[in-house]
């Protein structure tokens, strides 16, 4: 049962951490006991979870003597490589936002309605994907599977909670005219094509998130590229995306497998906007688009909540599973 299940939630006042207690919320999950963590500066802060108070504690190395069977890490790569792997060691279920262990090839980096069947009972630490990277390669599981993706392009539109707090506080001070203090350049009424920092290769290194991480959840060696762009809106990311494959594509079949795809909701005669994907758990898609030269060539346009669906809702999903194929067996047994 979920209720002999017990949880942490490290980052838990954070952007996705409060987004995973909403979660938590309208689920109305019952568990043992719910530890949640964050700096010492939140130390004390009381957050309510199902009509029960929890007050939240600092993150020390004391977190080692709780008994914790599933530990969310949403606050960051650095707390992540401290804390995670040894969590993990003790035989507590990891499921890490941050990207620091994203590339490392025995760590599974999971996108429920894609690759689940990658999983098994001794995976400990799991990686959460990019943002960006779990719409769009949500998006590309459908392409995949009936034609053989052999390139992507992408071009992202990225808003500014996806650098946290920070990113929307920088939006408000530039609408006031204040100097940039967090992005390089201005954010109100303008386009940055640089998240991140840049690398030798002229690339970002988000750029290189998404193009790794594709290759990695999709399991192939594709050509792939990425432009990553923020733009001046608070939520939901937007993501173009041109793909080739081995094989010519018929958009009818392609709209009618989208129609059934878990995990999206299609667009057939409208498109989907940022608003539209606000508080939703859903990718949506639209504006298919076969190159007129070229019908092994389509453009696809695709919408999500980055916060929700980019990483709580990710997670939650992941810890999900673990909780129905594993823990409770283990429970029961």
């Amino acid at each position: 049962m979920k209720e002999n299940i017990n949880i942490a939630i490290i980052g838990a006042t954070g952007m996705v951490g409060s987004k995973l207690i909403e979660i938590i919320n309208e689920k109305k999950d019952i568990y043992q006991n719910i530890y949640l963590f964050a700096s010492k500066r939140s130390k004390g802060t009381k957050i309510e979870i199902l009509n029960k108070k929890y007050e939240v504690l600092e993150l020390t190395d004391g977190i080692f003597n709780f008994r914790i069977d599933i530990a969310y890490f949403v606050a960051g790569g650095e707390i992540s490589k401290r804390y995670a792997l040894k969590l993990a060691s003790k035989g507590v279920y990891v499921i890490d936002n941050s990207s620091y262990f994203r590339n490392e090839p025995n760590i599974p980096l999971i996108i429920p309605e894609v690759n689940l069947n990658t999983l098994n009972k001794n995976n400990y630490l799991i990686s959460n994907p990019n943002c960006s990277t779990i719409q769009s390669v949500l998006t590309l599981k459908v392409i995949d599977q009936l034609y053989d993706i052999v390139r992507v392009n992408y071009t992202t539109y990225q808003a500014v909670s996806g650098s946290g707090y920070q990113g929307i506080k920088e939006l408000i001070n530039s609408k006031k005219g204040l100097e940039p203090k967090f992005y390089p350049k201005t954010i109100y009424d303008n386009l940055i094509p640089q998240i991140d920092d840049f690398l030798d290769d002229g690339f970002t290194k988000e750029e290189h998130k998404m193009i790794n991480e594709t290759q990695k959840i999709l399991g192939k060696e594709i050509d792939c590229m990425a432009t990553c762009v923020r733009v001046p809106i608070n939520y939901g990311h937007s993501v173009s995306i041109d793909v080739e494959t081995n094989q010519e594509i018929d958009l009818k079949t392609l709209s009618n497998a989208y129609k059934n795809f878990p995990g999206i909701k299609f667009y057939e005669n409208d498109y989907p906007t940022p608003k539209d994907s606000v508080g939703n758990d859903l990718v949506l898609v639209g504006r298919l688009r076969l190159n007129p030269n070229n019908k092994k060539e389509l453009l696809v346009w695709n919408v999500s909540d980055n916060v929700r669906k980019g990483a709580a809702a990710n997670a939650y999903k992941i810890g999900e599973y673990i909780k129905g194929e594993y823990l409770w067996k283990n429970l029961k047994d």
